[in-house]
């Protein structure tokens, strides 16, 4: 039987939808208006939620992508629209979640004359995605597809760009579309959890240091085993809280921006690091100074996705390409001997962790520390919190416990702008659930027209702006190296309550501690989402915590 020809605009959607791709985000342009035409046609089966920017788009992706696990799903016009794009794909490339995104391209015949937004994306994007091609015949566009949506998955996941020319995408193909591909993940023989377990034995004071993307529910459940049989502090990589559950009694905190003191003493004082999934960011490992390079005090044993990060950073005494999944059930068979030294080691760390929640009374009128307080007792059990850039980023990852359910969706770029977008992500994953932003008034800025695309395709969270009219996060640094020299980082905000309702969203404004905790009912009763502007004081830029150990924490 002769497959009937379709443009190659219909059989790229014909390939996504075969892959598993029901819902993307956009910004319309006509250098892909032949896939806008197929997708008229498949609205059943596709919906593209129309975005106000590019940028904001791609963290939608993005997130989209951590989220779920598969690609978040992006399409863009040329030029503009892709460099626009970039600092989602960054930031995907950062975070290693999966990510495809589609760029309309100049024609053919036109390309290397440097036409209307010609730009050449090999050369743009470069190390910035994990790979980029673009699609010159329509026949080959399910092999390419295909490759794309692998590419993004395999090894430790990534943002892939895909170029469009539009002459291809107009172009007739006979090609049958390609169906679901199976990604396998790497995991260990049986003479690695061998070594695995003989190097575990010998420790007397080991320490799981675990993130990265990939994991499923079963795995967090079964590294929790290993952890509670053993007394092995657990401890979350830059923003990766929300893998295990915090309420365990071995999970001791996060090694992330403003490492608190009691976890580089946990560190530092570790005879034996497990680092599972993670690939040793600059925040994680407190600027590259915990640990000493490239060869660390402590036995490592790394464990990683993809062979690329092992011995990047730091050698590793026992080097493991595993997928955190593979990994994580390997160490649930584990035992140790019992020792009491190591149960209460792992004990102290516990209870610095919880001791880390009280915080001392914040200046202003308007208290953070009680804010969160509310929040903690408030939060649904499977809420998702979003947050973007800033100090502010400081409450949601140091004064919420994320429990088995919860998640998180945080930029390990430190990328502002990406709270709002990664909330509106996860509503149109499950519009039920309940999604928590959090926001600094800067950060809010650059990303708050996306409250069009709440507003147009019915996506509504809550969204809390830490206002104190500064770019906190610099203004921190330049008073601390500039002191009493204030240049640049102040800002004059508009009515965000004024705006949030100018898009149809709850607004209000919040000036006091007492007034909060009426305020946020009100916005979890409202059924078009709310922005909530918290005024806190300018001084108030970092959480002044109660404890001395915390307090030399550093930011």
């Amino acid at each position: 039987m002769t497959q009937q020809q379709a443009t190659g605009g219909s059989l790229l959607m014909d390939c996504l939808i075969g892959l598993g791709a029901y819902k993307g985000f956009g910004v319309p342009g006509e250098s892909y208006l032949a896939v806008l035409d197929a997708m008229y046609d498949r609205a059943d089966k596709f919906e593209l939620i129309l975005c106000r920017h590019e940028g904001g788009a791609a963290y939608m992706a993005e997130a989209w992508g951590k989220l779920t696990g598969t690609p978040g799903i992006c399409f863009v016009t040329r030029g503009p629209g892709a460099t626009n794009a970039s600092i989602g794909i960054h930031t995907a490339m950062q975070n290693s979640s999966p990510m495809l995104v589609f760029v309309g391209q100049v024609g053919t015949d036109m390309r290397g004359r440097e036409a209307f937004q010609e730009i050449d994306y090999t050369h743009y994007f470069g190390k910035v995605a994990k790979w980029v091609c673009e699609i010159d015949d329509a026949d080959r566009i399910p092999e390419l597809i295909a490759r794309a949506w692998t590419t993004a998955l395999s090894g430790r996941p990534g943002p892939v760009i895909v170029a469009l020319p539009e002459n291809m995408l107009r172009a007739a193909s006979a090609r049958p579309p390609c169906g679901p591909v199976k990604v396998p993940e790497p995991a260990l023989s049986s003479a690695q959890i061998t070594q695995l377990q003989d190097y575990l034995c010998a420790a007397q004071r080991p320490v799981v240091l675990y993130g990265g993307s990939g994991w499923t529910a079963t795995a967090a459940r079964q590294l929790e085993t290993f952890a509670a049989a053993n007394d092995v502090p657990l401890v979350a990589a830059f923003r990766y809280h929300d893998i295990c559950d915090n309420h365990h009694p071995c999970f001791v905190g996060d090694a992330g921006v403003g490492m608190l003191g009691y976890i580089k003493t946990l560190l530092r004082d570790a005879d034996m690091i497990v680092a599972l999934n993670i690939r040793f960011g600059e925040m994680t490992t407190d600027g590259y100074d915990l640990f000493d390079l490239p060869k660390m005090a402590a036995t490592l044993i790394h464990s990683n996705v993809s062979d690329a990060e092992l011995g990047k950073i730091y050698i590793a005494d026992l080097p493991l390409q595993a997928g955190p999944n593979a990994m994580a059930e390997a160490l649930a068979g584990i035992r140790l001997a019992q020792n009491a030294d190591r149960k209460a080691w792992c004990g102290a760390a516990k209870a610095a962790y919880d001791d880390s929640f009280t915080v001392a009374a914040q200046p202003g009128a308007l208290d953070m520390g009680a804010v969160l307080a509310h929040l903690r007792d408030v939060l649904p059990d499977d809420a998702i919190v979003t947050n973007g850039a800033g100090n502010f980023a400081t409450w949601p990852s140091k004064f919420i416990k994320y429990n088995k359910d919860m998640r998180l969706l945080a930029p390990q770029s430190g990328a502002m702008g990406y709270g709002l977008p990664a909330a509106l992500a996860a509503k149109a994953h499950d519009a039920d659930r309940f999604v928590l932003c959090f926001a600094g008034d800067g950060d809010f800025q650059m990303n708050c027209a996306e409250l069009g695309t709440g507003m147009q395709a019915g996506l509504y969270p809550i969204v809390l702006i830490v206002n104190n009219g500064s770019y906190g996060t610099i203004r921190m640094h330049q008073e601390r190296n500039y002191p009493h020299r204030v240049s640049g980082t102040e800002l004059q905000n508009p009515d965000f309550a004024g705006l949030a309702r100018s898009y149809g969203f709850y607004g209000e404004t919040v000036e006091t501690t007492d007034q909060f905790a009426a305020a946020f009912e009100r916005a979890m009763q409202s059924k078009t989402g709310a922005v909530l502007n918290l005024i806190v004081a300018t001084e108030a830029i970092t959480p002044r915590l109660s404890i001395d150990d915390l307090r030399n924490a550093g930011a």
